[in-house]
């Protein structure tokens, strides 16, 4: 618990993190970006204004010859050159005469150096003299000192900055709290928003965990939402759900494999126990003991082939390929031909090619043949394989043996599947089992044997059932029940019902082949 906590908080640190880095990211370089622009804006729009002041009395000194009595502050109408410089800029003007003598004060009074007196005594107008960087009463200034030429004097120009670079830096100031801000803000976001996401996986978690500690495959996934959490919660929840399915499944194969295999393995044993004594008995009876033994034996054998098959047969290791059911059904005739001597037909209609598993649906097919040829034992008749499949598609190739279908044949009693074992829930349903829809492929035999009754029907392929007047005959009850997981696996469903005339029309269908491109 301790371990997954961690490792939640981890998740949610990362969430928070991210998120609060990513808005550092962004808003330090969106701050860093207006700031500059800003500063830059308002230095460039400080200097152009006062290089043009500065140039505008340049212009004046150069057109008019000025006296610095002209640039005097006590002008009562304010319409003389001072006011001119005054206006636009609100300039700080200093008026300098012969030698540099100040003769009107700035507010604040400026500094005259020799350059400034020098300028003052110059005898061309207009002669500029710049301080970029001038320290007044503890301000910053620039400072331009324009001579009116003639030695009359000179006129000087100071802008102040300091008051502008301390509103840059005030901006500067606020500019880095907003970055802050804005970095708590996407922190705090970024733990709510992987709190509320992480929420759900602690739970998935959970699930987890109580199934692996517990080994209750039944646990409940809580799911909520529609996003990629909650599939993986959905879709978890329906591997537990097929897992436990799984395992119940087994648990019942092991339970009907032991109460099958108990009868035979009593008998057995029973007879090996007269073995002790098999020199007591008289000729005839060791011939029916050694005949039991090997009877019993090779129903045991076949049992157990028969579970091992019917196990194997649903791990879907044998490879899909597509292949052709009435060559299949072909192969299945001779080998039953040869080993029960029964004489076994094959009519096919229709495209019969499929996709599925060769081994799997060869079986299927044998199991239904040996089938019929068991309870048919003493027929004359033929065993009918009947294949039939929609019609073939334009361009497709027909196999050899097809022929024109015979008589239709009867519809009868399906059987509905039934949830047995591994194959559990890929049953057929009652009412269309047996019935082929569009593409599908039907596979049928015919006999003419005692046929099943209708209590059976409903059973026939349930796995180790046995009709009652057949228990006497040799057999595991799992044939059935193996072509009953065949036709699912392949998407179809088995059927059995009467034959007229008497015997057995049993069967499945399977999903014809998908058109290649």
């Amino acid at each position: 618990m301790r371990r997954r906590l961690r490792q939640v908080s981890s998740l949610r640190a990362t969430f928070t993190v991210s998120f609060a880095a990513v808005a550092a990211v962004v808003t330090v370089l969106v701050g860093f970006l207006s700031y500059d622009a800003a500063a830059r804006l308002v230095r460039v729009d400080q200097q152009t204004v006062f290089a043009e002041v500065v140039q505008d009395l340049r212009d004046q000194v150069r057109e008019h010859p000025l006296e610095p009595s002209d640039f005097a502050s006590s002008d009562p109408d304010h319409d003389g050159p001072l006011d001119d410089i005054i206006r636009p800029s609100r300039t700080d003007v200093q008026v300098l005469g012969p030698k540099g003598a100040i003769v009107d004060h700035g507010v604040p009074p400026l500094p005259v150096d020799g350059h400034d007196r020098a300028v003052a005594d110059d005898g061309k107008a207009g002669r500029l003299e710049q301080h970029k960087d001038v320290d007044v009463a503890g301000d910053r200034y620039r400072v331009a000192t324009v001579s009116l030429g003639g030695g009359r004097g000179a006129v000087q120009v100071a802008q102040q900055f300091s008051d502008t670079e301390d509103l840059l830096r005030t901006l500067q100031r606020r500019t880095v709290v907003l970055v802050g801000a804005v970095v708590i803000a996407a922190g705090l976001f970024g733990w709510w928003l992987a709190r509320r996401i992480t929420r759900r996986l602690v739970r998935l978690a959970g699930a987890a965990e109580d199934v692996a500690r517990t080994g209750r495959l039944g646990i409940q996934v809580p799911v909520t939402g529609h996003d990629e959490v909650a599939r993986l919660g959905r879709s978890f929840d329906r591997m537990l759900g097929r897992l436990a399915q799984s395992e119940e499944d087994q648990r019942r194969l092991v339970q009907d494999a032991g109460h099958e295999l108990r009868t035979p393995l009593t008998s057995l044993r029973t007879n090996i126990s007269m073995l002790r004594r098999i020199d007591e008995l008289p000729p005839d009876a060791r011939e029916e003991l050694v005949a039991d033994l090997a009877l019993e034996s090779r129903e045991l054998t076949d049992l157990v082939n028969e579970l091992v098959a019917l196990a194997a047969g649903q791990s879907d290791t044998e490879p899909v390929r597509q292949l052709d059911l009435a060559d299949l059904a072909e192969d299945v005739a001779i080998v039953t031909r040869r080993r029960t001597g029964r004489d076994i037909t094959v009519r096919t209609t229709g495209d019969t090619a499929v996709d599925g598993r060769p081994s799997a649906l060869q079986r299927a097919v044998s199991n239904l043949v040996e089938n019929a040829a068991k309870f048919d034992r003493g027929g004359t008749e033929p065993i009918e394989i009947v294949v039939t499949g929609p019609p073939p598609r334009p361009g497709a190739t027909h196999h050899p043996a097809d022929a024109p279908a015979g008589p239709a044949l009867p519809t009868g009693s399906t059987v509905p599947g039934s949830s047995t074992g591994l194959g559990s829930g890929l049953g057929g349903s009652g009412g269309s089992a047996g019935r082929h829809g569009p593409g599908s492929v039907r596979v049928e035999v015919l006999d003419r044997g005692p046929g099943i009754g209708d209590e059976d029907l409903v059973r026939v392929f349930d796995r180790f059932y046995r009709a009652a007047d057949a228990r006497s005959l040799p057999g595991s009850g799992l044939g059935l029940s193996i072509v009953r997981e065949v036709s699912t696996a392949h998407g179809g469903t088995p059927f059995a019902h009467p034959r007229k005339g008497g015997g057995t029309v049993i069967g499945f269908t399977v999903e014809g082949a998908h058109p290649v491109d």
